[in-house]
């Protein structure tokens, strides 16, 4: 069941401002990301990261959404369409992309999340929301908001939280929190490299708008010159310390995505026999940019198990757990396993995949061996080429050769 319409979540809660922070640069995923924002990432062959909360957000009752770039735009812009496939264009209210800027004193660019609040702070205050909800653009999952607006209402709380469980050893990626009597958070650590307990930030996070941009102010003029960064590295913190952070659970599937390993297994996570999630679940679909593209092509000769195949991909070969994307082509003979091929790939009649993500438009030449099934991740860059004949490790990564377009 879809959320609540518009007019009902503003008269029941006020105005709320989704803010969808997507300028990341996703270092930590090497050449999928050299020329093109975290959130721009392909996920589940036709999908982008940023469909994800986006969806959330229409699908909760929310239609005023902003989103925030920094970091390589233009194919992010493009994906967002004005906010069209999302019916986030319209006349009063809505979609809109904020840039950083030069000019005033809050312009420039951004040093972290919580600055990036900061340097739009005027801005924030002039649209004049009572919530401010704050989402990261890079991870997948679906959540229905508006329960979430419900219990923040509810308690004292200035900040809740979106939560979820992770084992401890992995927690050091995370905010980490201490949850105690009616969900208070009575303890925070950003990234630490112990961690307590293995609750998590979602990094979803409710704000009321008011206190939330003057407690901005306080902690910028108190950093003097070096300015706010990140919201673990003190507004978090300080909303905690005052006792008015609460935590709120997040049910259901989650991921972060922001490494080779872990955006793999998300894709291996949507070919299992009973997926975790589901992605076009009539109730809460997620929704993109329409694909212009024929069907896909499978020859007589293809041998097709466990993947997803996206429109206008070709396969002739053999592809097994794999998630093929847009225009792909497997020519006869190949192999692919395990894999995650983006647009416009193409693997060459002898040539063997085993654990690798290709970004678009790579040409794997005939006979290459690239990853294996017991290694890690092997990423192949946007535009790269393995040589015919080529063995690439697996764990290496190739990116495409400079000078080359």
């Amino acid at each position: 069941m879809l959320g609540l319409s518009p007019s009902t979540l503003s008269r029941r809660r006020g105005r709320v401002l989704a803010l969808i922070l997507a300028g990341g640069e996703g270092g930590r995923l090497g050449p999928l990301t050299e020329e093109r924002a975290k959130p721009a990432l392909p996920f589940g062959g036709t999908y982008r990261l940023i469909d994800f909360p986006l969806s959330n957000c229409v699908h909760s009752g929310l239609h005023d959404v902003w989103v925030l770039q920094q970091y390589e735009p233009h194919e992010l812009t493009s994906q967002l369409a004005g906010g069209r496939p999302w019916d986030l264009d319209r006349t009063r209210g809505g979609f809109r992309i904020v840039h950083p800027y030069l000019g005033d004193s809050e312009s420039g660019w951004y040093a972290g999340n919580a600055d990036a609040l900061q340097r739009n702070r005027e801005l924030i205050g002039e649209f004049d929301p009572d919530l401010l909800l704050v989402l990261s653009a890079d991870h997948v999952y679906k959540a229905d908001y508006t329960e979430l607006i419900e219990e923040h209402l509810a308690s004292d709380a200035v900040v809740t939280m979106a939560t979820t469980e992770v084992p401890v050893e992995d927690a050091s990626r995370y905010g980490v929190l201490e949850v105690g009597e009616d969900q208070i958070v009575s303890g925070f650590e950003y990234k630490p490299d112990r961690p307590k307990t293995g609750t998590v930030t979602t990094e979803i996070f409710l704000y009321d708008t008011r206190t939330l941009l003057d407690t901005l102010a306080e902690l910028d003029e108190d950093s003097g010159e070096e300015g706010l960064q990140d919201f673990g590295d003190e507004l978090i913190p300080r909303l905690v310390s005052e006792g008015r952070a609460r935590a709120w659970e997040l049910n259901g599937y989650w991921r972060d995505v922001g490494t080779p390993l872990s955006y793999w297994q998300g894709h291996m996570d949507l070919l299992a026999t009973e997926p975790p999630l589901v992605l076009d679940d009539p109730g809460w679909p997620i929704l993109t940019a329409g694909l212009q593209r024929a069907p896909a092509r499978i020859e007589s000769s293809a041998r097709i198990d466990s993947s997803w195949v996206a429109p206008g991909a070709i396969v002739a070969g053999h592809v097994e757990r794999s998630v093929l994307g847009p225009g792909a082509v497997i020519a006869d003979g190949a192999v692919v396993r395990d894999s995650v091929l983006f647009h416009d790939t193409r693997v060459d009649r002898g040539a063997t995949l085993e654990r690798v993500i290709v970004a678009e438009s790579a040409q794997i030449n005939e006979d290459a061996i690239v990853g294996d099934g017991r290694g890690d991740v092997t990423l192949i860059g946007g535009k790269a080429v393995v040589q015919k004949g080529q063995s690439v490790a697996a764990g290496s990564e190739v990116a495409r050769e400079a000078g080359t377009t």
